[in-house]
């Protein structure tokens, strides 16, 4: 069965499209038109099904280019298509040093998706610093009303780890 098939009898609309490692035998410049050239066409087919590519900053593996919001907002900027989005992590924005409230103020309106993990650890809300609840508020201020999702590491049981949920009046899921 073809994956559209199967994302459309799922439901699935968002589409994660992680923007790829740099390699040293290809130009950065040439990474990114091709990188431009696949999320047009990834975007032309989501749109088929009303769906959205989401584009995030990602920590960790230190050849992906995408850090910061900015990063991710000048690859949507050079895409030119409604139906790719800005994936917003929280974490990964933190884990990068992004200026989070910054970010949140030049492009919280081109918000498609959020993620949540607290910083440092990238436990539940509550085991690091980030105040989560101020931004996801922030988030939604600014006309966002789609899922929160979840993207952190237990630091107890998966049932323990959900009690913030009952404790948290602002982050609504």
């Amino acid at each position: 069965m073809p994956s559209r098939w199967v994302s459309v009898a799922l439901g699935v609309r968002a589409f994660n499209a992680l923007y790829g490692n740099r390699v040293g035998d290809v130009t950065p410049a040439q990474q990114d038109d091709l990188a431009t050239e696949n999320l047009t066409l990834a975007a032309k087919a989501a749109a088929a099904i009303g769906g959205t590519v989401l584009v995030e900053p990602v920590s960790g593996p230190k050849p992906y280019p995408l850090r910061t919001a900015r990063d991710v907002i000048t690859v949507l900027d050079r895409v030119h298509a409604p139906n790719v989005g800005f994936l917003c992590d929280l974490f990964h924005l933190a884990n990068n040093g992004d200026d989070i409230d910054a970010a949140l103020a030049a492009y919280a309106h081109r918000i498609a998706h959020v993620q949540i993990a607290d910083h440092p650890g990238r436990g539940e809300p509550g085991t690091g610093t980030l105040d989560l609840g101020r931004y996801v508020s922030t988030i939604e201020a600014s006309g966002y009303s789609g899922y929160v999702g979840l993207e952190y590491i237990p630091t107890t049981t998966t049932i323990d780890s959900l009690r913030w949920l009952r404790q948290e009046k602002v982050i609504r899921l």
